[in-house]
This record gives C-alpha cells, sequence and structure tokens, in this order.
C-alpha cells in the first residue's frame, strides 16, 4: 500500500494543480451567485475557517514528520514528501474556493478528503485492534503501519468530510421553487434550517431564544418559526399524498405515515445506531483498561493508557451527540406526524355532516390517539435496537467469559422478560380500565360544567359532584391496581442486572471459567447496558398495542366515506328559481336516538326573492325539514334538494364563535362600515354597541357564554344578513327575544334587508305568517298543507286554522273587548336596548374578556410551597425519607457487590469461588429488597397524593359562584381534570423520585471517584458549579416554552369543539376554508412551542454531557498516571466502569430536573383551581329553616340594590315591593330592565350590595344556600338536559315513582311522543339534548319541576320556543299545577303574564309600576299598556311590515 499511497498522493497533486488551472481558464468567477442556494454566510464562516486552516495545518504535521525523520535516520518518507504536497495543494484549492462564488468545494476536493480519511481510519483501526489483544487478526501486508501522524490527522480529516457536507449542497433552484424560498425569507426564517452541521449538532441555533429568554419572560411571538417540513400544511400535504397515492390498493395509514417521513426517520436510525455502537465501546474496553491497571511495575507504555483513556473519551462523546440528535429527531417527528394527523381529524371532522360527530370523540382522537401516535416516534427504534443491543452484549460476554455463560446469561435475560410480558399486558389491561373510566368521568365532568346554572339553581350540585367522585372512585382504584403492578415492573427492571450476574458468573464457577476483576467488570457493565432492553420490551410491546388502537380508530375516522356535499350552483331548469324540492324522504341516522323524519310527498319550487313561512307544533320536524334543504339530513330515497345561490343558515339554538361581536359578524368577510351599520341597525344590536365599554369589539366568551339569548339570536342574524348570501334559512330567529324587538327585526330583516332574497323561516309567531308568500304547515315530518296565508285560513277544517285558533284565544286574554283598541298614531315608547347586565355589563373594562380569551399563566420559578404542597399531600410527608434511606440502602449495596465480584476475581485473593458467589448473590438480593420497598411505597404515596389534589380541586370548582363558570371556558377546567390530573395520577411522583434516586446514584459515584482518585473531587466542584449555571440559565427559557405547551394546545381544542359544534352553520357558509386555514394556525403555534421546547432540554443535556465525559477522561488520565503502587485495580476499575455510566446518569438528572419543573406546572395549574372563592355556605347549622318551609311563599323585597362587582354600576337600585304568598307575579321590562338581576338575587346567584329578601319572614341571606334554593324551583331560559335517559333528566335524584313521572308528562304534553319510542322513559337524550327538539327540551324542564312540587316557582321564559297551542296548553297546566303557590313568571309573551294577579314593570333597574294588569290596562299610559300594544301591533294580522 505504501507503493500505492505514494501514486495517489501524486495523482491528486496533478488533478489539484489541473483543476485550478481549469477553474482559471473557465473564469468561473461570472457565474451568477444568485441562481445557487448559497450558505448563509454567518453559520457557515465558522465553518470555512476551519477547513481552510485543517488543510496547511495537516500537511505542516507531515512536513515536521517529515523532518524528524530525515534528523533521526538520515533518510525520510516519500510517502510523507507526497502527502505533504497532496495537503499543501489541496491548502491552495481552499484557499482559491474560499474566493471565489459560488464557494463550493469542488468534487476533487471533497474526494481527496474522503480518501485521507478511509485511508487512515484502515491503518488505525487496524492498529488498534492489533494493541488491544485481537493479535490473531493478521494486518494485510497493502497497509502501512500507523505512525503518530496518522493518529492525530484521523480527527481533522473526518472534520474535514463533515464540514464538506453543508457547503456541497447548492444546487440550482427552479423557478417553482424561488418564489416559495422569496416566500420564507420575508416572513423571517427560522433559525433551525438556516443553522449549520456544527450548530446543529452541539444546538448553538438555540442560543438566541436562550439569551431572550434570560432577558425577559418569553410570550408566544418570540418564539421562532419551525422548520416548513414541520408545519401542518405541508405535514397533511405530504401525508395526504401518501394515502391517496394508491388508490387501487387498501388504504393503510401506517404505510401513509411511514412513507411520509421515511427520509427523517433514516436519518434518525443512523443517529441510533451510532449511539448504540458507541455505547458498547466501554464495557469492550474496560478489560483492557484494567488489565494495564493491574500490571505490576511502572515499566508499562503510559501511551498504551492515555489512547485508551482517549477512546473511552471519544467513544462516550459519540455516543452522547447521536443520542442527543436521536433524540430529538424523535420528537421531530413526533411533532410532524401530530400536525398532519391534527390537520386530517380537522379536514374530516369539518365534512362529517348529519349530526354524527361527538365533540367529544373528536377532542379524544387529538388529545388521545393522535398524541399517542405521534409519541410512538420516540419508540420505534426500539424495535430493532433491542435485537442490535442483545447481540452486542452476547459477543462482549463471549470475548470476556466463553460461550456457555453468554448463553446463560441469554436465557436468563429471555427469562426476565418473559416473566415481564405478563406483568406488562396487566398493566396495559389496567391502564385500558384507567382511559375507560377517566373517559366517563371526563364526559360527566365536561356536562356538569356545561348545565352549571342549572345544577346551582336547583341545589343539584352537591348530588352530582357525589357522582363525580364515584367515578374518580372507580378511576382511583384501577389506578391503585396500575401502580401497584408497576412497582412489581420497577423491581424488576432494577433487580434484572443483578439476576442475569449472579447466574452468570455462577454458570462461570460451576464450569471453572477463569474470572478476573477485568472480564467481571467488563460483565457488568454489559449487564447494565443489558437492563434497558429488558424493562423497554414490555414497554415497547405495550406502545406498539396502544399505537396500533390508535391509529385504526383515526384510520376509521379518516376513512369513513364522505357524504357528497350538496353542490351549491345548480343551473335552474326554470329560470327564476331557488330552491326545487322533489319528492322524497329523509331521516336521521344517529343509532339509538330518535330523530324525525321528513317526508315529502310532492314536488315545490321555491322562485327566487319569495318569502316561505314554516309553521307547525314541537315536534313536527320544521328544523329537520330545514336541514334537508341544506343537505345536513342523510336522504333515504328521491332526489336531493337542489339550490341555486349561496346560503345563510341561523339554527334555533345560537352558535356564537369565541371572539369579538364584529368577528361574529363578519364571519370572514371584508368590512363594509355602511353595510355593516345596517345590518346591525337591523338586528336591534346597535343599542348595545353603544352600551359596550368596547362597543362591537367586546370579547364574546365561550359558547357566547356572556350574551343573553336573544343577544346571541341577534348576533347570528347580522352574521347571516352581513354574508349578502343568495338564499337565507332562519330557524325561528324570533322566539328568544322580546315582542318589540321581534317586531322589529322581522320589518328590518326579511321585509327591507332581504326584500329581493329568498327566505325560508320557520316561526311559532304565527302573526309573521302574512308577511309571507308561501306557509307551510307541518306535522309529524310532513308538509301537510302548503300555500298562500289567506287561503289556508279560508279552509275552516285545516290544521293552520287550528292553531291560528290558539293564537287567536291567546290574543283574546290580552285584547278584550273592554280593551282600548290598538292606536292609530301609534307613539313609539323609549326605545331603550340595553344589555343584559347581568352577562355584559357597559362599564366593564376590556381586561375582563381578555382574560377568558388568553390563559393566565404563573411567571418565574414554580414556587416553593408547590413542591412543599405536593410532597407532603400524602401523609405529611413522612413515608419521604424512608423511600429516600431505601434508595441509599440500594445503592451502597450495590457498590459493595460489584466491588465484592472484582475484589474476590484477583488472582491473588483467598476467597474460594463458592464464598464469592454467595456472598455476592446476598449483597445483591439485600439491594433487591430495598428497591422492591421502594417501589411500594412509592405507589402508595403517588396514589394518596394525586387523589388530595383531585379533592381540593373539585371541591373548590364546585363551590365557585356561578360567575365564575360565565367567565371561564369550560375547556380549561377539563384540561385540569383531565390532562393535569394524568399527570399527577402516574408522572410527577415517579418524576421527583427519578430525580431523588438519580442525584443518590451519581453522588454515590463521585464518592467511589473521589476514593480513588482523590483530585477528581475538585473537578467535579468545578463541574457542578458550571452545571448549575447552565441550569439556572437554561431554565428561565424552558420553563416559560413548557407553560406554553398547554396554552397553545386549549385553543386547537376549543377551536374544533366550536367547529364541530357550529359544522352547519360553517358548511351552510361555505367557510371551510377559512377555519381550516385557523385550525392549521393554531396547530403550527402549538408545533413551534413544542419543537423549541424538545429542542432546549438537548442543548443543556449536550454541554453538561460533554462537561461529564471530561471528568471522566481527566479521572481515567489521573489513573493511567499513577504509578501502580498506588492504586487498587479492583476499585479503580469500578470507578472507571461505574464512570461508563456517568453521563447516562447525569443526562437522567438533568432531564428529571427539567421535567420536574416542567411537570410540577400541572400541580401548580391544579392549585390555582383548589382556591377558588367559594359562594356562600350550603348549610348553617344554627339558622336551617324548618321542613315546611316555605308555608305560604310571600316574598318581601327591601330597598334591594345589586352590584356584580364593586368597579362596576349598581343594576337593581332600591327596588321594594311584596309578592303576596299563592299568587301569580309577572315580571316584563325591555332587555336589560333587571328582569333576570332580580330573579338571581332570589337564588343568591349574586349578593346584594345593600336590602335583603324575605321570604315566609326569614332573610334569605341567613340560610345556607342548599337550603334556599332546595326550596325554590326555576325553568331557566335555555333548557339544558344531561345526556342519558328520559328518566335520569326528569328525577336526578331518583325520588319519584314512575307513575309520578308519567302523571307530569301528560300535563306537559309529552307523553304521546315518548310513547312512540321502544324504551318509553329510558329513551335516550344525547349530549345537550340534541335528539330532542329545543320546544321539547323546554317541556322537558317544566315536566322537571312539576314533579318537584315546590312552593314557589320561577318561570324564565320557559315557554319561548314552542307553538301558541302549546303555549297555552302549558299555561293552562300551569296555572291548575301551580294552584297554591307562588308563580314567578318572567316574559316576553304577554299572554303569558296577562291573567297574572300581578305583573311587575322593570325599567332601569328600577320598579315602573306595579299592580294588577286590569288596573295597568285601565291606564292608557302606562308603560304596561306600552308594552301590550306593542304586542298587539305586531300581533295584529293586518300590520303593514312593508
Amino acid at each position: 500500500m505504501d507503493v500505492n499511497l505514494k501514486v495517489v498522493n501524486v495523482a491528486f497533486c496533478l488533478m489539484f494543480l489541473i483543476w485550478i488551472l481549469w477553474d482559471i481558464f473557465k473564469k468561473r468567477r461570472d457565474y451568477n451567485g444568485d441562481e445557487y442556494q448559497l450558505l448563509n454566510t454567518e453559520t457557515s464562516s465558522l465553518f470555512i475557517k476551519i477547513t481552510v486552516i485543517l488543510n496547511p495545518l495537516i500537511g505542516i504535521s507531515y512536513l515536521v514528520f517529515f523532518l524528524h525523520e530525515f534528523w533521526k535516520s538520515g533518510t525520510g518518507s516519500i510517502e510523507a514528501v507526497s502527502s505533504t504536497m497532496a495537503w499543501f495543494l489541496a491548502s491552495l484549492v481552499a484557499v482559491y474556493t474560499v474566493s471565489r462564488v459560488p464557494k463550493r468545494w469542488p468534487l476533487v476536493l471533497v474526494l481527496w478528503w474522503c480518501f485521507s480519511a478511509t485511508s487512515e481510519f484502515v491503518v488505525v483501526m487496524f492498529y488498534l485492534l492489533h494493541r488491544f489483544g485481537f493479535e490473531y487478526i493478521k494486518v494485510p501486508k497493502f497497509v502501512p503501519q500507523a505512525n503518530i501522524i496518522d493518529l492525530g490527522s484521523l480527527p481533522l480529516s473526518l472534520l474535514l468530510c463533515f464540514n464538506a457536507l453543508p457547503n456541497n449542497t447548492a444546487q440550482k433552484m427552479s423557478d417553482a421553487t424561488k418564489p416559495l424560498l422569496d416566500n420564507q425569507l420575508e416572513n423571517g426564517s427560522n433559525p433551525f434550517s438556516r443553522a449549520g452541521i456544527w450548530s446543529q449538532l452541539t444546538f448553538r441555533w438555540l442560543n438566541p431564544l436562550f439569551e431572550e429568554g434570560h432577558h425577559k419572560k418569553l410570550q408566544p411571538e418570540d418564539v421562532p418559526p419551525i422548520p416548513l417540513s414541520e408545519t401542518a400544511d405541508e405535514a397533511s400535504s405530504l401525508l395526504e399524498e401518501s394515502l391517496w397515492k394508491k388508490k387501487t390498493q387498501v388504504i393503510s395509514l401506517p404505510s401513509a405515515i411511514l412513507n411520509a417521513i421515511s427520509t427523517p426517520l433514516a436519518i434518525n436510525a443512523i443517529f441510533a445506531g451510532v449511539n448504540t455502537t458507541a455505547s458498547y465501546i466501554g464495557p469492550l474496553l474496560i478489560t483492557s483498561f484494567v488489565n494495564f491497571l493491574s500490571t505490576k511495575g511502572d515499566n508499562t507504555k503510559w501511551h498504551h493508557g492515555m489512547i485508551l483513556a482517549l477512546i473511552f473519551f471519544t467513544a462516550k462523546t459519540v455516543e452522547s451527540l447521536a443520542q442527543r440528535q436521536w433524540y430529538f429527531g424523535a420528537r421531530r417527528i413526533g411533532i410532524r406526524v401530530r400536525a398532519a394527523l391534527m390537520a386530517l381529524v380537522y379536514k374530516k371532522s369539518l365534512s362529517v355532516k348529519y349530526g354524527g360527530m361527538s365533540s367529544g370523540k373528536v377532542v379524544n382522537y387529538i388529545n388521545v390517539d393522535v398524541e399517542r401516535i405521534g409519541d410512538f416516534c420516540w419508540y420505534f427504534h426500539g424495535i430493532w435496537l433491542l435485537l442490535v443491543q442483545v447481540i452486542f452484549a452476547l459477543v462482549i460476554l463471549y470475548k470476556n467469559l466463553g460461550a456457555a455463560p453468554s448463553l446463560a446469561a441469554l436465557f436468563t435475560t429471555i427469562f426476565v422478560m418473559i416473566s415481564n410480558t405478563p406483568l406488562a399486558n396487566m398493566q396495559q389491561r389496567l391502564h385500558t380500565k384507567i382511559m375507560e373510566a377517566k373517559d366517563l368521568r371526563i364526559k360527566a365532568t365536561s356536562e356538569t360544567l356545561k348545565s352549571m346554572k342549572v345544577l346551582k339553581l336547583h341545589s343539584w350540585e352537591s348530588t352530582f359532584l357525589k357522582k363525580l367522585l364515584q367515578l374518580r372512585e372507580t378511576e382511583r382504584g384501577w389506578l391503585k391496581k396500575y401502580l401497584y403492578t408497576s412497582s412489581a415492573v420497577a423491581f424488576l427492571f432494577w433487580a434484572s442486572p443483578t439476576l442475569v450476574s449472579v447466574v452468570t458468573f455462577g454458570v462461570c464457577v460451576m464450569l471453572g471459567t477463569p474470572l478476573t476483576s477485568g472480564t467481571v467488570l467488563s460483565a457488568l457493565a454489559t449487564f447494565r447496558i443489558l437492563q434497558e432492553p429488558i424493562y423497554n420490551l414490555p414497554e415497547l410491546i405495550s406502545m406498539i398495542v396502544q399505537t396500533k388502537v390508535s391509529i385504526d380508530r383515526v384510520q376509521s375516522f379518516i376513512m369513513e366515506e364522505n357524504q357528497k356535499r350538496l353542490i351549491q350552483y345548480h343551473t335552474p331548469t326554470t329560470a327564476g328559481i331557488a330552491i326545487e324540492i322533489e319528492a322524497g324522504e329523509f331521516a336521521w341516522q344517529t343509532g339509538d336516538a330518535k330523530g324525525p323524519t321528513i317526508k315529502i310527498t310532492k314536488q315545490l319550487k321555491i322562485k327566487k326573492g319569495s318569502k316561505v313561512a314554516v309553521c307547525g307544533s314541537v315536534g313536527s320536524g320544521k328544523t329537520s325539514f330545514l336541514c334537508s334543504i341544506i343537505g345536513e339530513i342523510p336522504r333515504v330515497s328521491g332526489p336531493s334538494i337542489r339550490t341555486y345561490g349561496s346560503k345563510a343558515f341561523v339554527p334555533q339554538s345560537a352558535w356564537i364563535q369565541t371572539g369579538t361581536i364584529r368577528d361574529n359578524v363578519l364571519f370572514g368577510k371584508e368590512m363594509d362600515q355602511a353595510f355593516y351599520e345596517q345590518v346591525v341597525e337591523a338586528c336591534a344590536l346597535n343599542h348595545d354597541i353603544e352600551m359596550w365599554a368596547e362597543g362591537d369589539l367586546c370579547v364574546v366568551g365561550e359558547r357566547g357564554v356572556n350574551l343573553s339569548g336573544g343577544q346571541k339570536q341577534r348576533v347570528q342574524m347580522a352574521r347571516a344578513l352581513y354574508s349578502n348570501s343568495d338564499i337565507y334559512l332562519l330557524d325561528d330567529p324570533f322566539s328568544a327575544v322580546d315582542a318589540h324587538t321581534g317586531a322589529h327585526m322581522f320589518k328590518k330583516c326579511l321585509m327591507q334587508l332581504l326584500h329581493k332574497k329568498t327566505v325560508v323561516y320557520v316561526t311559532h309567531q304565527l302573526e309573521f305568517l302574512d308577511a309571507s308568500d308561501l306557509v307551510l304547515v307541518m306535522k309529524d315530518g310532513k308538509i301537510i298543507e302548503s300555500g298562500k296565508y289567506q287561503d289556508l285560513i279560508s279552509n275552516p277544517n285545516g290544521e293552520l286554522i287550528r292553531q291560528m285558533a290558539a293564537h287567536s284565544k291567546s290574543l283574546n286574554q290580552v285584547n278584550p273587548p273592554k280593551c282600548i283598541r290598538v292606536a292609530k298614531s301609534y307613539h313609539r315608547a323609549k326605545k331603550i336596548e340595553l344589555t343584559e347586565v347581568k352577562f355584559v355589563d357597559h362599564s366593564r373594562s376590556s381586561r375582563i374578556p381578555e382574560r377568558s380569551l388568553h390563559e393566565e399563566t404563573e411567571s418565574g420559578r414554580v414556587k416553593w410551597h408547590v413542591y412543599a404542597t405536593f410532597v407532603t399531600s400524602a401523609y405529611r410527608g413522612a413515608l419521604v425519607p424512608i423511600i429516600l434511606l431505601c434508595q441509599v440502602f440500594f445503592q451502597v449495596l450495590q457498590m459493595a457487590s460489584n466491588y465484592w465480584i472484582a475484589w474476590g476475581s484477583e488472582e491473588n485473593s483467598s476467597i474460594t469461588k463458592g464464598q464469592l458467589i454467595e456472598i455476592f448473590a446476598l449483597f445483591s438480593g439485600g439491594s433487591s429488597f430495598f428497591i422492591l420497598g421502594r417501589a411500594v411505597l412509592l405507589s402508595t404515596i403517588a396514589i394518596e397524593t394525586a387523589q388530595r389534589l383531585f379533592l381540593r380541586m373539585i371541591t373548590s370548582v364546585f363551590r365557585a359562584p356561578l360567575s365564575f363558570f360565565e367567565n371561564m371556558p369550560s375547556s380549561r377546567i377539563l384540561n385540569r381534570s383531565s390532562t393535569d390530573q394524568s399527570i399527577v395520577d402516574t408522572d410527577i411522583p415517579y418524576r421527583l423520585a427519578g430525580l431523588a434516586f438519580a442525584l443518590i446514584q451519581l453522588l454515590s459515584i463521585v464518592v467511589l471517584m473521589s476514593a480513588v482518585a482523590w483530585q477528581v473531587f475538585f473537578l467535579f466542584l468545578i463541574v457542578f458549579a458550571v452545571s448549575i449555571w447552565y441550569q439556572s440559565y437554561y431554565i428561565t427559557t424552558a420553563r416559560e416554552l413548557a407553560r406554553m405547551v398547554p396554552t397553545q394546545q386549549a385553543p386547537i381544542l376549543h377551536h374544533f369543539s366550536e367547529s364541530i359544534s357550529g359544522a352547519t352553520v360553517i358548511r351552510s357558509f361555505n367557510q371551510e376554508d377559512r377555519f381550516w386555514r385557523k385550525n392549521v394556525e393554531l396547530i403550527n403555534n402549538y408545533s413551534r412551542v413544542a419543537f423549541h421546547n424538545s429542542g432546549t432540554m438537548e442543548w443543556l443535556c449536550v454541554r453538561i454531557n460533554f462537561l461529564f465525559n471530561l471528568v471522566f477522561f481527566l479521572l481515567l488520565v489521573i489513573l493511567v498516571s499513577l504509578p501502580r503502587s498506588a492504586i487498587d485495580p479492583s476499585l479503580a476499575g469500578l470507578a472507571a466502569t461505574y464512570g461508563l455510566n456517568l453521563n447516562v446518569l447525569q443526562a437522567w438528572v438533568i432531564w428529571n430536573l427539567c421535567n420536574v419543573e416542567n411537570k410540577m406546572i400541572s400541580v401548580e395549574r391544579i392549585l390555582q383551581f383548589s382556591g377558588i372563592p367559594s359562594e356562600a355556605p350550603l348549610l348553617i347549622e344554627d339558622c336551617r329553616p324548618e321542613t315546611e318551609w316555605p308555608p305560604n311563599g310571600r316574598i318581601e323585597v327591601e330597598n334591594l340594590h345589586i352590584q356584580y362587582s364593586p368597579v362596576l354600576p349598581t343594576v337593581l337600585k332600591g327596588i321594594t315591593c311584596t309578592f303576596p304568598g299563592r299568587k301569580n307575579i309577572g315580571v316584563v321590562g325591555r332587555t336589560g330592565s333587571g328582569k333576570s338581576t332580580l330573579i338571581q338575587a332570589l337564588f343568591r346567584v349574586v349578593e346584594p350590595s345593600e336590602g335583603r329578601i324575605l321570604i315566609d319572614g326569614i332573610d334569605i341571606s341567613k340560610i345556607g344556600l342548599q337550603d334556599l334554593r332546595s326550596r325554590l324551583s326555576i325553568i331557566p331560559q335555555d333548557p339544558i338536559l344531561f345526556q342519558g335517559t328520559l328518566r335520569t333528566n326528569l328525577d336526578p335524584l331518583q325520588e319519584h315513582s314512575d307513575h309520578e313521572i308519567w302523571e307530569v308528562l301528560h300535563k306537559c304534553h309529552l307523553a304521546e311522543n315518548v310513547r312512540q319510542d321502544e324504551r318509553p322513559l329510558d329513551a335516550p337524550v344525547a349530549e345537550d339534548g340534541e335528539n330532542w327538539s329545543v320546544g321539547q327540551r323546554q317541556l322537558v324542564c317544566l315536566a322537571r319541576v312539576l314533579l318537584q312540587r315546590r312552593r314557589i316557582l320561577v318561570l324564565d321564559e320557559a315557554t319561548a320556543s314552542v307553538d301558541t297551542a302549546t303555549d297555552n296548553l302549558i299555561q293552562k297546566t300551569i296555572r291548575e299545577e301551580t294552584n297554591g303557590c307562588t308563580v314567578i313568571t318572567v316574559a316576553h309573551r304577554i299572554p303569558t303574564v296577562i291573567d297574572n294577579d300581578l305583573v311587575l314593570v322593570l325599567g332601569e333597574g328600577k320598579i315602573v309600576e306595579y299592580d294588577s294588569p286590569t288596573l295597568l290596562l285601565r291606564d292608557s299610559n302606562s308603560s304596561f299598556s306600552s308594552l301590550v300594544r306593542e304586542f298587539l301591533r305586531r300581533s295584529s294580522t293586518n300590520g303593514n311590515y312593508e
């Protein structure tokens, strides 16, 4: 090879000269640099300098070597001369390359670097193998002997190859790529993509972020963007491309994911492989090192020991760097997969129609399944690495101990793995049970939070809390079994190296295999590495199974056949037609939940610009008819309904987005100020907007929680109007507003703004039918009458006439013959449209809504009291010191057993082989016993701590006032109850304990090393000081990033659930694209934080790993340098063996240290909700009313003043009145007059700032809330049903018999509907009662109250969503059933209160009038008369709306 090398060197010299001349001749300086993707000068300048310097450095070293040889022997090596010349010419080429454009290393130079590195590597490898015990390997003749220059220049040549990579990636860009790059540069490209190899290896690209985090609290906008490959748009399009690539084959999500991430996965596999290989170099060479130390006499070649130390150091450094890249790469792939799947699930959930999608189910896909699939990327390489690790271990054991002990070790390892598998399977089953129990608890919690207003007003929250605690108790039972099983798994993990080593050494003793301290320590180091695959196998199997389940769930959801979208724009067969309805049948298909069926028996064509009114009794199928027009209900037979033009839909249950009022109205369209003002005025929103401090920029909470029912309806009406669509479908939009506002909206919206538009509107207000061009009357899902209003009312036997009779009867109550006729010159009363003060007061500052939009987080370190609370929650922390002692004893016995067997294996030892193994087994068994004790006690603490924290939080939330739930999105409470509680249940105790255990291990190794070489102790002090400084520098940034992760994830979940609940509206407005873009933006925000959060930990580990590797290297150097007589080889070998684990252990300490702080944020978040200011006590033992209280139901209000907050204005201003017992009192007034506030004061939802309320002589502020609310009944404005059965909805406390339930169902006219189902009282009620119409839901709420038979009953707009005929029947039922009760009715419909004993008229928080309706009507100037005139004006069939 000498001759060959000389020839090659000379050949390269010639090629270098030719290339320079050729390049100058071709004038390559004239290249257009803009056409190349050049390396960023800032990040690559360091690499360029290093590369330029290394070439002459190697050349000089060869020159010095030649001169040294010439001086010594008088002749020099020709090979050294040729190498020197080649390296100097390479230096010339490198300098020339740097001076030209583009800066690309020429191929000839790169080939030279690769050739040099390869040849030097081969020479050095043969030298090392021959040097360290592999003498039987013959060195080929063509391989020259290694010299000192080969050893020194090898790492430099490798570095040159490495540095060549980034500069050799310049390539011409296609025209398609150029704009994309320009766009990226405009938006600020990400630091990761700009970083060079060295920067990526050491994570230097994170330095600017750390610098910023060190000087100020990081905000989400401070976090740099992520690489393009990690963005949701890019990742999802790549995955979709993989999914649909082969349409002929069966679509497989796992193979599509693998196809989409194959390149990064392959790169990641290389790092994983390098890491695993490097980790086994230590155990392989430890024998040689101990043998070197054991050699007597100081004449041993010193440089042999130094080379060994250098190999150890290089191997540990490569292992550390590869591990960091492997872990970070795995997290990157996880982020990419997560983003892609989240995007696909969202896209799919928007396209799933027909009410078949539960928001809870989709949120579960995102929260659990997608997260698990993303996490699996971390475990993926463990599948093949397991086999590699076992093979490596067997090779080392075979070399040191021979075949039989190696086989014994293999079989023992397999035995431990097999014995671990049943436990892992049990863990998996228990984990599934925990998840099922958790799902039930979270579902119940979610529903309870949604219904909290009803629960508190009915005083049911204690009962529902007990149900939740029972569900938690079930979950806790499974959790207890799971954690104790985990204890057994942990015991096996720590005991497995002990068992394997005892069996292996036992076989060696039996077979008489010679044991030396070197072979023993090598075997022990190997067993310690084997510990990981033994432990990981069951976890890996479990993770594969769980991921398979999750992938199947997501795949079945994504692959569901999309229902064909209704084609938006057909070409009409006849000009001027807007909607064409053919004969057909439509039916909801929601499993067990009953749904109405729509049957259309004849063709119907609706002309453009016509107004179509749809009426019918409760549950007749009016909403389903509208849904069939927009394609939201499955078609069973017949052609689909054709629509010509864009559509806007206003559902009966208002769907409001979280955001500003303006955003809700514009709904993605550009602002047209003049048209916007017209729309706002038409929907009677202008007065509300004027009263809000932020105007139309006032922020609306979750589901419009801080708006009244009427406001929500008007906002979504404005949204529809502003869309300027061709066809409008309105589902009873006037039921939630009062008479005056309804009349105003009908005139301004339908008859003016929508004059030329096609409008199909459902209504219960029959006075609005006259203005329509066509009336459709529905009954039992069929259109039984259709035609013009005048034609239909001329048919005396028609359904419409029956409904009109009920309407006339209702009007006659208000307008008896003696009443004043409707004034021709209608003088409009003060048109005050205040906001519903109980929700959004006009004086609120913008900070309050902003707080509910953006979650508040703590800043700075997690406070010590959080740690203290957590540690002392269980048994006041009494078990903590016992656990720590167990760990200390385990560590001492483990080290003692290892030292014993190493010392006893020395040649001059007087210990018999039997004694050696017996005492080793005794020490090892003792250490295992302490591990078992530690694991069991830790699980006991974990169970107790989690339960105590949960109880504190859930009790605090349930005792919170209603205002807390109005301002707090339920997703935040759920997040703490699910994600944070899960972390507390199964994660934090083990993280905290793991940190303590790792610290004890680390300190024990420091003590051991210091005992061997005391100088190391001072090095450790320096390294610890630097590590602490690094950690404190790191944590300021990492902590804030960790806090951002859940706060950036919550908006995704919120957007998901909001989009699913409003999917019908989004589709009808054709807004899917805009919502998709919003979703992508939210996912990218989350990925950005998660990406940098995972990078920061690796940044810290790289630096501290290097420091500890350096200490290990210096320890080895000290051991090599010390005289042999001053060293105990067994102890020194033991220190070196434990030192091999130093970087892993230190990384474990750092990882746990950072993770503990990050995870403790969950405890911090739970404790935030454990100290919510609570309502008044539920029971006050000293002031409990009698069982029969209140006997009469007389209510006295004395000088009542109500303020929602000391900084807000007074809402009720000195109200004084008496509601006599057993009378019916109506409360009326315009929106915002204080009606609802008065009711809230009666239930003590708000406490009076002055004055009091007496019920039968008892001051209600003196008794407990449960005693008060359990004696009152209320039917709130929004009818709320719980998921379950009809029976559980009517009688949640299970206090009544079936007979009593059927009785109230008959009274509420629901019995006939209920009997249609096969399971009458057990008929299912879907989430939010979605399978019942809004009117039916209100009837169920009425039945619920009638069942309670309480002395005082409050009806808050209780019949707003039912038709007039049903309303008349209900009013009759209420009069009959509540005879002898005090009934307070808050109403928009005047007939509801006209026959009451007394009417209270409120205005601006004061009493305007209070008398009997008859007396008030006699005075034509009274406010009540004014309200009646408005109602009659609106209800007059002759009313002109034009």
